[in-house]
């Protein structure tokens, strides 16, 4: 048997008005994905235990089975996973976002951008590569990452009471209180100062201005935590496989819970993402592994930029370009399988950001097996058809016909 998990970052939402007031799951067309969930069970899972805060990490972490409460510490600590990155065990790994803000007086300001225009890899590369040069010390070291996503590994405990919050959640918003408790940081006020005036010289950005693209002329620190303990998939569930992310926290989770991360060149984690190429390794794992994970972030960056027509694209090519060819080859290859199709959590284009609501799933099993939904695959219908399970670890046993051995 195989199990395959295939999750759309973000897709779920509410009504917009300017798809005539559908969701973008509504508004989509998405044949292969609506014939599976005629055919497959509907689940409703919460991924988000009550308290936590609804991001991909804790989400994520939670559909792969594992209980946040047990093994959660932060998103950045994953991502420093991902990128072979140590974090000391009296340290912390902090996210660090090239972001696009609005300075004014007295140190105040608006975030206008949490992406800086989704600068790419290789110019990010060169700008925090500039402010390490310039502003990393023993104790503060900046990691280049993808596009706009970076780390800094933080020597020595965080400093009590500091609070950061997800740049993501204050688009169009002012976020002078959280700056101005890092700038109360005597070294951390070096650090951000420090990259600002490197950053406002840069050549690159100077490029993007001419060019009429959004300078990336601040970083953004968040999602600190120390190093997670996570006992691997193989133990928890009795399965191997792969995982599939053009996201280093996801690439992160595989790292931590035993998976090989597999990389495709050409995941960018929006639109322009090589779907084909995730495709394609997801069915090469097959031939020798239980399992294999496919993640697609594009609806979730299209959420938090309010782009309802993004969103809709997003979902349509995670249709035709992931779902239909893996099912397709599959069926071919007459191997049973099960496939869950699912959201990690809400993205509504209204709000911008994550909502911790249930998400809307269902699981398909090649043999015929299970309860048959007889709907498309949207919020609404799924609601109203669903079995409620209340974690993600309970869904995942589910899953993959398990029973998890916790801790």
């Amino acid at each position: 048997m195989k199990y395959i998990l295939l999750i759309g970052d973000g897709m779920g939402d509410t009504p917009v008005p300017a798809l005539g007031n559908k969701t973008p799951l509504e508004a989509a067309h998405k044949p292969a994905i609506d014939r599976l969930c005629a055919l497959a069970e509907p689940l409703l899972v919460r991924t988000v235990p009550p308290g936590y805060p609804p991001g991909s990490d804790v989400a994520n972490l939670s559909l792969l089975g594992y209980e946040p409460e047990n093994c959660y510490t932060g998103r950045a600590p994953l991502e420093a996973a991902s990128m072979g990155l140590a974090v000391p065990s009296n340290g912390a790994a902090f996210r660090c976002n090239l972001v696009t803000v609005r300075y004014e007086d007295n140190d105040c300001l608006t975030m206008l951008d949490y992406s800086a225009g989704h600068i790419s890899t290789a110019e990010a590369a060169e700008l925090i590569t500039a402010i390490q040069d310039a502003w990393g010390t023993d104790k503060l070291r900046l990691y280049p990452g993808v596009s706009y996503r970076h780390l800094l590994i933080h020597q020595g405990l965080v400093p009590e009471g500091l609070r950061t919050v997800p740049p993501h959640d204050w688009m169009d918003k002012e976020v002078t209180e959280f700056y101005q408790q890092q700038l109360a940081v005597a070294y951390l006020a070096d650090l951000l100062r420090g990259a600002r005036a490197v950053l406002a010289e840069h050549p690159i950005n100077q490029k993007r201005l001419a060019a009429g693209k959004n300078p990336a002329n601040a970083i953004w620190l968040w999602g600190e935590g120390g190093k997670p303990a996570m006992a691997p998939l193989r133990l928890r569930y009795g399965v191997t496989g792969s995982l599939i992310s053009a996201v280093d926290l996801l690439k992160g989770l595989g790292v931590c819970s035993g998976l090989e991360v597999l990389k495709v060149e050409g995941a960018t984690g929006y639109l322009d993402t090589n779907y084909q190429g995730k495709a394609e390794a997801a069915l090469n794992a097959l031939w020798t592994q239980d399992f294999v994970l496919v993640h697609v972030e594009a609806p979730d960056e299209a959420g938090h930029q309010g782009a309802a027509r993004d969103k809709v694209q997003a979902i349509e090519d995670f249709d035709s370009k992931i779902v239909a060819p893996i099912v397709a080859e599959m069926d071919r290859r007459g191997e049973e399988y099960r496939l869950v199709v699912t959201m990690d959590h809400y993205t509504p284009i209204a709000r911008r950001t994550h909502e911790d609501w249930p998400v809307p799933m269902f699981l398909y099993d090649s043999r015929g097996a299970g309860r048959k939904s007889g709907v498309s695959y949207t919020e609404a219908n799924i609601k109203a058809t669903a079995e409620y399970i209340e974690s993600g670890a309970k869904f995942f046993a589910r899953f993959v016909q398990h029973e998890a051995q916790h801790g």
